[in-house]
């Protein structure tokens, strides 16, 4: 492992198999995991930037980029995309010394959470998952917004107002509270010529297409009724990216699965409704009082 600096933020990177992974951590307490969505120009610091600092009073919270995101190295597996992110966030836990840890995952963050959770059960403990990809994604077309998601770097390139659009458009309800800063940051991020080369989110193509989006869909994995890890699905009742109604297919099919639908909320619930997630995050994952 190595240090790339001082400051918090700086992080580490670790080796885990032939990859790096970069990853912040703060706080002490339960380990608590934050696996950030796949869109443009994504990392773990930015999708959390208003989770962090509140979580670390209670949790030893640790803050990856996910391969193909951020300064972890860029490639995954595209036969077996969520498959490969829960080998990741399980070989990082374990170049960390982490026999377990809580998982909170934003949509592909998500996802990825839950094939952990399927592949190596022991290394999970609580989980708070946020709109979820992989739910119900064979039973009907790609919503707008996951569409706009996947075609960012198809076509004639990634965009400015590319990523302008799907902000604005559909990771969140609330508009006013997107920054213009917020959007030039995401999109200097989404130009590494790596991601632009091979993206990490994208169609399935090639004659394993259909196979891989089979395996894609989590609520088609019969394992996924056997997770009966204590889980707590918030999906924002206005996301436009990945549908409300997979909260009610996973807990039709977990064990323990406690759903909540806040109102006039988008896909990005950690950052749209900071203050309520927060708050149901450190009640739900428990940790120590202050």
């Amino acid at each position: 492992m190595t240090s790339t600096d001082n400051d918090a933020e700086a992080g580490h990177t670790v080796l885990v198999g032939d990859r790096e992974i970069f990853y912040t951590e703060s706080g002490t307490g339960p380990v608590v995991v934050l696996l950030h969505g796949g869109g443009p120009g994504a990392s773990g610091l930015s999708n959390y930037s208003r989770n962090i600092d509140v979580l670390a009073r209670r949790f030893r919270v640790i803050v990856p980029d996910m391969p193909g995101y951020g300064r972890s190295t860029k490639r995954i597996d595209q036969s077996d995309p969520f498959g490969d992110l829960a080998a990741a966030v399980g070989g990082l836990l374990d170049a960390l010394g982490i026999d377990s840890a809580h998982l909170v995952g934003n949509s592909y963050g998500g996802a990825g959470a839950l094939r952990l959770a399927m592949d190596r059960p022991e290394k999970v403990g609580r989980m708070i998952l946020m709109g979820p990809g992989g739910i119900g994604s064979t039973r009907a077309l790609p919503t707008k917004g996951l569409q706009s998601l996947l075609s960012y770097y198809g076509g004639d390139g990634p965009s400015r107002v590319k990523l302008a659009e799907f902000i604005r458009e559909y990771l969140v309800y609330d508009v006013s509270a997107v920054t213009e800063q917020m959007i030039d940051t995401r999109y200097e991020a989404s130009l590494d010529p790596e991601v632009i080369a091979n993206p990490p989110l994208r169609r399935p193509s090639g004659p394993s297409a259909l196979k891989t989006l089979w395996r894609m869909d989590l609520t088609r994995d019969p394992r996924l009724g056997r997770v009966r890890h204590p889980t707590l699905v918030l999906w924002g009742a206005e996301d436009k990216v990945n549908r409300p109604a997979g909260a009610r297919m996973l807990a039709d099919r977990m064990p323990d699965c406690d759903i909540y639908l806040p109102a006039n909320t988008g896909h990005w619930v950690q950052w749209e409704r900071a203050q309520l997630f927060n708050d149901l995050a450190a009640a739900f994952l428990g940790g120590r009082d202050e």
